[in-house]
C-alpha cells in the first residue's frame, strides 16, 4: 500500500470523527446522516479506514455539511514527493 495514500485516507477518516464528535448525535443517529449502519459508525468512531472508499468518505463528509475539494498541481520540486494531500478548512454554518 502506497504510504501517502494511507495517511490522506486517515486524515479524512480524523476530520470525519471530530465532525462526529462536535454533533454529539447517537451512533445511531450519525448512522442515519451517514447512510451506515451502526457497526460501521463504531468503526469509523475508532479510526478504522479499511473498507472506506475515497468516495464513500468524501460522501460521508458532504452528509456532515463539509465541501470536498480536490486540487491538482505540478509538485514544485522534484523533491517534493508527496503526491496527496488532504486539506480542510472549518466551515462556519448558519442558521
Amino acid at each position: 500500500p502506497n504510504p501517502e495514500l494511507t495517511l490522506t485516507k486517515a486524515e479524512l477518516v480524523q476530520r470525519i470523527r471530530d465532525l462526529i464528535s462536535e454533533r454529539k448525535p447517537t451512533q445511531a443517529k450519525a448512522a442515519q446522516v451517514l447512510g451506515l449502519d451502526q457497526p460501521k459508525v463504531s468503526a469509523l468512531v475508532r479510526g478504522r479506514v479499511d473498507g472506506f472508499t475515497y468516495d464513500r468518505l468524501f460522501r460521508f463528509l458532504n452528509a456532515l455539511g463539509q465541501r470536498v475539494e480536490i486540487n491538482i498541481r505540478p509538485t514544485e520540486t522534484s523533491d517534493d514527493r508527496r503526491s496527496v494531500e488532504a486539506r480542510h478548512a472549518h466551515v462556519e454554518q448558519h442558521h
